[in-house]
Order: structure tokens, then sequence, then C-alpha cells
């Protein structure tokens, strides 16, 4: 007989199966749209639970500041080249007052040209207009101050004989060859000589070699003047303890000429910075013997150990015109003979006027001479 009861197994395998149906399908549930008037609300993350860090968030790199990103290269060498263009042009205002630096940077004045070139090339390396550019302000400042300096600025008047040709010269009291030295200034058929660092063994040796071109001279210390014209009216200048300067009078066939021949004290680099103590204080002492002069010609000759741009020499430059400022070609330097780099022999001049100004070849001595051709 049939049955109409059902199997329990086909009912338990049917409810599996739906089961598993319900488990895969997908969630078809829409969410429901916003009503109109109502937003949207952003997702928030859920907030932390207690003990739990939050998740790392992505950080960027700072960017750097609009200013530093568009700032030229080379700033810093642009603004070396001004503050070098500031210390050429505002030399004469550099104070003494530390390690007398002030005199020393006006001694190598001529040489600080030599940034220009050297600032220059590190611009181009750095590949920077703005230092380029700023290169041109010393460059023009060291023009200004020197240009001049470069043309020969010699008179054709001095070819025709004309004026009176004077020449100085620090002979070195340690010349192996003074008969040697004589002799080549001799050459130099000059009129008046001034010779600086005589020593008791050399003094005698240019009286011998010098006589027959120079009948008339005088010699004071370490200082001596020998002239083609009488001299008159001899005296010690007493710049220091010990005779370092004297003045004679020169009476040339177009009137008489104030001579001074002078070697002011020496100066030194040392730790203690320059050493130009001793210098200056002579340097003021000649100044008041040369502004207590009453004749209107004045020749100043020798060794100053300093340059005309040294400022604690004003005392005495102030007074007096260089030849070679005036009538030279170049620099003229004198000092060391074999290498020279500045000027510290001079022929400085009051009530004449210079043709011609310049440095002869080297003596036995470490200075070069120095000469001048001055008209009435």
């Amino acid at each position: 007989m049939l049955s109409t009861q059902e199997d329990p197994s086909a009912e338990e395998h049917t409810s599996a199966q739906e089961h598993t149906r319900a488990r895969n399908a997908p969630n078809t549930q829409e969410t429901p749209a916003p009503t109109q008037g109502t937003a949207l609300a952003a997702p928030t993350a859920p907030a932390p639970t207690r003990g739990t860090a939050p998740a790392p968030t992505r950080e960027t790199a700072p960017t750097p500041p609009a200013s530093r990103a568009a700032r030229p290269p080379g700033r810093r060498l642009a603004v070396a080249a001004l503050l070098c263009a500031a210390l050429m042009a505002l030399h004469a205002e550099i104070p003494n007052t530390a390690l007398n630096l002030g005199s020393l940077f006006q001694t190598l004045l001529p040489w600080t040209g030599l940034a220009v070139p050297v600032l220059l090339a590190l611009a181009a390396v750095r590949r920077s207009r703005l230092a380029a550019v700023a290169v041109l302000a010393p460059a023009l400042v060291w023009a200004t101050l020197f240009g001049g300096t470069l043309i020969d600025k010699q008179s054709a008047e001095r070819s025709a004989g004309d004026g009176l040709t004077v020449l100085s010269h620090n002979v070195d009291e340690g010349n192996p060859d003074p008969a040697g030295t004589a002799r080549a200034l001799a050459g130099a058929k000059a009129d008046v000589l001034a010779l600086v660092e005589l020593s008791k063994e050399s003094t005698p040796v240019y009286e011998r070699e010098l006589a027959a071109a120079y009948p008339h001279h005088a010699v004071l210390g370490g200082v001596g003047l020998w002239s083609r014209h009488r001299l008159t009216d001899v005296a010690e200048v007493e710049i220091m303890p010990w005779t370092r300067a004297m003045r004679a009078t020169a009476d040339t066939p177009d009137g008489p000429v104030a001579v001074y021949a002078a070697h002011l004290a020496s100066v030194r680099v040392t730790a203690a910075g320059f050493t130009t103590d001793r210098r200056n204080e002579a340097a003021r002492a000649l100044a008041a013997a040369v502004r207590a002069e009453t004749a209107p010609r004045v020749v100043v000759l020798g060794d100053l150990n300093g340059t005309y741009q040294d400022g604690a020499l004003a005392p005495v430059t102030s007074q007096l015109r260089s030849a070679q400022r005036e009538a030279g070609s170049g620099f003229g330097f004198t000092y060391p003979a074999g290498f020279p780099v500045v000027r510290i022999d001079d022929v400085l001049v009051k009530g004449m006027t210079p043709l011609a100004s310049w440095t002869l070849p080297a003596t036995g001595s470490d200075h070069r001479p120095v000469a001048a051709t001055l008209r009435f």
C-alpha cells in the first residue's frame, strides 16, 4: 500500500540547498535614496577603540618657500665682489687702530685688482649672471683709482734735455758691489743724486766712483747728495735719533732748488701686525721740515718705506706731488729689486712740474733706483 508520509531525509536535503543559495546570493538590498533637501553625510572613519593605535596617514615632503626656490645662484659671490669694491673705494677710511691694517691694505692697494679676474672666473664656474654683473663694481673702482697710472704720461720735452733730472736710490748697506752700482748711477746722467743707506765701508767707494761726474757732494750719516751744481746750506733733518735725512740747496742755472734726501724708518709685517709707528713718527718730522721750507722749489728724494697711497704718510704726501703719478708710465715698483711689488722709493716735488718719471734697472741693491725730469 502506498504511504503518503514525507521522507525526512529528502526534506533535509532540500533545506540545505536553499540555505546554500541564500548564503551565496548577492545582497540586493538597496539603500534608500535621500529625499529632497536632505544632505548626504560624509562617511566617517570608525573611532579607534581604547588601546588601538590610529591608522598611519601618508605624509608628503614639505614644499620649500617660493623665495628660496627662486633665489638666483652666486649671491654670496656677488656680495663678496661688492665688499671688495667698497674696500677699494674707501681705502683711505680704513683705520690703523688694529694692527695698522689700513697702512698694509693701502700699501698693497694696486694688487687688489687681481680680485677682479678671480671673481669673474668663479662667476663663470657658478654660471651666475648676478655675480658676473657684480664683478663690474670692483673693476670700475680699480680702473678709477689706477687706470691713469697705466698710461704713459711722459712729456716730449724730456728728450729735448730741458729741466732738472734727479735720481734716488737706496744703495743697500749690504750691497756686494757698490762700485758697480756707482757706475750704473753715473751712467744715468742725472743732475742730482740722492743715496740712502750708505755705510762707512761703501761711502768712500761712491765718493771715488762718482767724483768725475759729480764735483759737488755732501754725506751726513747714512744719506748723501751728489750734484753737478754747487750745494749750499747743507744740514741734517732730524727725523730719527740717528741721521736719516738731510737738506741742501742745489744752485742750478735756472734757480735754487731745496733738495731733501730721506730714509724713513723701516717697517715689518709681524704677528703684531704692520709695524709702522717709528716710520710714521719720522714722516711727521719730515713733514714739519718741508712745511717750514721757504724755498719756492722743493724736491724730496729717498726711501719712504711706504707708498704714496699710504694714509699714514699723508703729512708728507699732502704737501708734495708724486712725479711718477704725474709723469710716469705704470706703477714704477721698486722693491724688492728682483721682483718689485711696491713703490716705496719716490720723487716728490713742489713748485716744479714733472716731465718724466721712470724706474732704472736693478743694481747690486735690494731696491731699484728711480729718476725724474722736472721743469722749473
